[in-house]
């Protein structure tokens, strides 16, 4: 079994002896989430592997089939790459992906074998089961404010690790980085040997996707997989790969922000805006490292794509990377366009941030990232004056 078990011990540990002056210090909230994760956690990570064994008894086949053609959508956090996805997952004809419910409560073939089953039978007698699901769905994810997140939803499926342990995801729910593997740098940090096993590890959750949904073209965002893109490649030789690069000056105030909320969901931490150094140092090397390998690994599986020129055309961007990877042609592209754009608006965030309540004035951001504002040509916007109202009121729609 591939489980980062020595990982578990020490967050773990961590969690409960030397939590002190932590972010993840042991208040009420803090406690009340242990218990449930450690009620809940171990349990359902036996119940899943259990699953994993079954599948190679009952569906062998999952282990040899093949993965054409898979797209992962890289780049930074908050730089385009949820919209994207969701995006092209409204391509159901064309594509499949990893939604929440795969990842954490069917990720074996036979779960999803299972749920298929009883899912046709509740069509059959009336459909209230998804009803009920849906309702509690709504009243449970759907109350996350800082992008829409539901179990039928599409998800970034870097958090498919999580079931050996051995993800940066790990890292949300416990924030000891100090614990961690150097997965922010993965492709040039980890063993060899590690980096493999993890790998092998996700590619087999790929495969018993495809297996057992039957579906073509795997498509997967994945902003986490940016520093290990030497291995994606190893891995999946037939990969199509978008790197999305975005303004840093809208780009690190809302990773910012956004890794806060996502952490603070499990921990209780006295400061308002934390891992300011952690998050400048991978994002930096978010851009670098997938750019570099792109530019020295140039080739028509290949696509840089500015943040801007996606959300101003997204079905001409579309139709152009769907004909250079060579996907089918798809007629009603401009529906599924327009939809995804229209529900993508609906959603209004509360989570409001500027940069310059985390401490960062804009000439510093331009600063961190000189080499990506030359290539890219992005506004500096020398126009906004110190102590304004600047970046950015609310997260954007299209992140």
């Amino acid at each position: 079994m591939p489980y980062n078990f020595r990982l578990f011990w020490r967050t773990t540990y961590r969690s409960f002896f030397a939590s002190k002056n932590t972010p993840a210090r042991l208040t009420r909230k803090r406690i009340i989430f242990l218990l449930l994760f450690y009620l809940v956690w171990p349990i359902g990570s036996l119940m899943h592997w259990f699953f994993f064994l079954l599948d190679d008894i009952l569906f062998p086949g999952h282990k040899t089939q093949p993965i054409e053609k898979p797209l992962f959508i890289l780049g930074n956090l908050r730089s385009g790459s949820t919209f994207l996805h969701r995006l092209l997952s409204r391509d159901s004809e064309t594509f499949t992906s990893l939604t929440i419910w795969d990842i954490y409560l069917a990720p074996s073939v036979t779960q999803k074998k299972i749920t298929q089953f009883v899912s046709g039978m509740d069509k059959k007698l009336g459909g209230h089961l998804h009803r009920l699901l849906y309702e509690f769905d709504r009243r449970t994810l759907g109350k996350f404010k800082i992008h829409r997140i539901s179990f039928f939803q599409p998800e970034e499926d870097e958090n498919i690790l999580l079931h050996i342990w051995d993800s940066f995801w790990v890292s949300f729910l416990f924030p000891f980085v100090d614990e961690m593997p150097n997965y922010r740098h993965f492709d040039e940090t980890l063993a060899p040997e590690h980096k493999r096993r993890i790998m092998a590890f996700y590619k087999s959750m790929l495969q018993r996707h495809l297996y057992a949904t039957g579906k073509k073209y795997f498509v997967a965002k994945n902003p986490a997989f940016s520093p290990k893109i030497e291995m994606l490649v190893e891995f999946f030789p037939d990969a199509r790969i978008i790197y999305m690069a975005r303004n840093p000056l809208d780009m690190l105030p809302s990773t910012v922000s956004w890794i806060n909320y996502a952490r603070r969901v499990f921990t209780d931490p006295k400061e308002s805006w934390l891992y300011l150094d952690e998050i400048v140092d991978f994002t930096r090397y978010w851009y670098s490292h997938p750019l570099k390998y792109l530019d020295t690994h140039p080739s028509p599986r290949h696509l840089i794509l500015n943040y801007e020129d996606l959300i101003q055309r997204p079905e001409q961007i579309l139709r152009a990377f769907y004909e250079q990877f060579g996907y089918p042609d798809r007629p009603g592209l401009d529906v599924i366009v327009d939809e995804a754009v229209k529900e993508t608006l609906s959603f209004h965030s509360d989570h409001v941030y500027s940069y310059e309540e985390m401490g960062f004035t804009r000439q510093q951001i331009i600063e961190l990232y000189p080499e990506i504002f030359e290539r890219f040509g992005f506004d500096k916007r020398e126009h906004e004056l110190s102590g304004a109202n600047v970046q950015t009121a609310n997260i954007h729609a299209f992140e």
